[in-house]
């Protein structure tokens, strides 16, 4: 049966982002992920987990000047070393918390990501390739040492426009080619219907592979509970519990009028009250 983390970056955000924790695990959560650890101290997030007997399973690596509009560095060139250092500060808190996954997010490319500091001449969409295979092989022997791996993730441009990584097929392009075993793809299925639908065949053919470590859910198109919207989400957690999948679902969505009142999905899943 799948196993469900809350993402406490979107999910019960009518508490302080602190008291979260206790929260999710009141609802029945038993793992918790979230965009970025970096504003709390590592110890007291690590006291939250303990307190409530939760796991960490994902956080994002350091994203650049997220307040100003960046989305990553991994494909950026000239933005190495601060990628290195936000992947070695993401290390320091992954092995605190326990977390055995970092996904390292690409950056905008496109016309309409524009970053805070344009270049000064045009990049080719060759060099952030290069940039983004070079800082990822980077990352993963890094993270290997330390046991945690390295995740990518595809993202609809629609939300993130000028995002460099649209597609399921690109990332696994990705992933083979780097070789490293740690290095793993992150499938959203709501990025993943928006951008080119037909998940049932996507998780049959990729679920198998091995190169997916981490599955997020949401409802489309609104992004709100999973039920909601245009997916099967019954169907798919059937699929996904065919192919034998062992990993989390983080439940990445916007809940529409209180997170324990828009749980229904999971309690209806599993037929029971948890």
């Amino acid at each position: 049966m799948p196993r469900f983390a809350a993402n406490l970056s979107m999910m019960y955000t009518e508490h302080d982002f602190l008291d979260r924790f206790a929260a999710a695990s009141a609802d029945g959560f038993e793992a918790v992920e979230y965009l970025f650890p970096y504003p709390y101290d590592a110890t007291e997030l690590r006291r939250r987990l303990d307190d409530h007997g939760l796991r960490q399973v994902l956080f994002n690596a350091p994203p650049g000047a997220w307040e100003s509009g960046e989305r990553g560095l991994a494909a950026l060139p000239g933005r190495e070393a601060e990628l290195r250092s936000g992947i070695d500060r993401a290390l320091e808190y992954a092995a605190e918390l326990g977390c055995p996954r970092v996904h390292v997010m690409a950056g905008l490319v496109g016309p309409a990501g524009a970053t805070p500091a344009e270049p000064a001449e045009p990049v080719e969409a060759a060099e952030h390739r290069d940039t983004y295979l070079a800082n990822l092989a980077w990352a993963a022997e890094r993270a290997a040492a330390a046991g945690v791996d390295i995740l990518i993730e595809p993202i609809n441009g629609r939300d993130m426009p000028g995002y460099f990584l649209n597609r399921q097929s690109e990332a696994h392009t990705v992933v083979r080619e780097v070789a490293a075993p740690n290095l793993k793809v992150q499938l959203d299925l709501y990025h993943c219907q928006i951008v080119e639908g037909d998940l049932t065949t996507t998780l049959r053919r990729d679920l198998p592979t091995g190169r997916v470590g981490h599955l997020q859910i949401a409802g489309v198109p609104d992004r709100h509970e999973p039920d909601r919207g245009e997916l099967n989400i019954r169907h798919l957690f059937g699929v996904i519990d065919d192919l034998g999948f062992d990993g989390w679902i983080g439940c990445e969505y916007i809940p529409r009028a209180g997170t324990s009142e828009g749980l229904g999905w999971r309690h209806d899943y599993r037929g029971d009250n948890t």
